[in-house]
């Protein structure tokens, strides 16, 4: 695998696949870089990993070359695991973290505190041609307090308290909060796969 094109438009993403794949030789392209638009793949699966796969999968056939895509969500113990796949539009179509996040607590207000354990989850797909997918899953558990604190991050963070912290992600410091998040823990397992593929 000499280039992978990453299923994304967030710069911030980019970023991160492009300094991890670039430590074994491998040439990053995002969706920013396509001189033509391409649709919006339908996320019509049932999982994460099923979303991811669908990204991932159609747009590898598209370009016929390795394609990585991700798919992340909130589930809350409490609630059967909503939001999940439904995360980002929890509240409705248009997409409203403040809508989001007033959904969710509204739905555990008679939720005593100690039951209110969640956790983000982030899914890798990645697609090559004539291969199958891997997937590779990151977790970051915690907790749903009641009022939202902190203006850091974006989401359900301002209501996310992660285990073995006092502050929600929306009050950490993007370095503190990367070093837990959902999606590091998916890109080291990503990395490790990396790893042993070059030896």
């Amino acid at each position: 695998m000499e280039k992978l094109l990453i299923a994304t438009k967030n710069k911030g993403k980019v970023k991160d696949f492009k300094g991890l794949f670039s430590r074994y030789g491998i040439e990053v392209y995002s969706l920013l870089d396509l001189e033509d638009e391409i649709p919006d793949v339908e996320e019509t699966g049932s999982t994460f990993e099923e979303n991811a796969a669908l990204k991932a999968e159609t747009i590898a056939g598209l370009f016929q070359m390795p394609v990585l895509a991700d798919d992340s969500g909130l589930e809350v113990a409490a609630l059967d695991g909503r939001p999940g796949i439904y995360s980002a539009r929890y509240a409705g179509e248009e997409k409203s973290d403040q809508a989001n996040i007033e959904k969710v607590l509204q739905e555990l207000q008679e939720v005593p505190d100690e039951q209110r354990t969640a956790q983000f989850v982030c899914v890798l797909a990645l697609a090559q041609p004539g291969k199958d997918t891997m997937f590779k899953r990151g977790t970051c558990k915690g907790t749903i307090i009641r009022n939202p604190r902190g203006n850091n991050g974006f989401g359900y963070d301002p209501v996310f308290v992660p285990s073995g912290y006092e502050e929600t992600m929306a009050q950490l410091q993007p370095e503190d909060k990367n070093k837990i998040s959902h999606r590091h823990h998916a890109l080291v397992q990503l990395e490790a796969w990396l790893k042993e593929r070059t030896k």
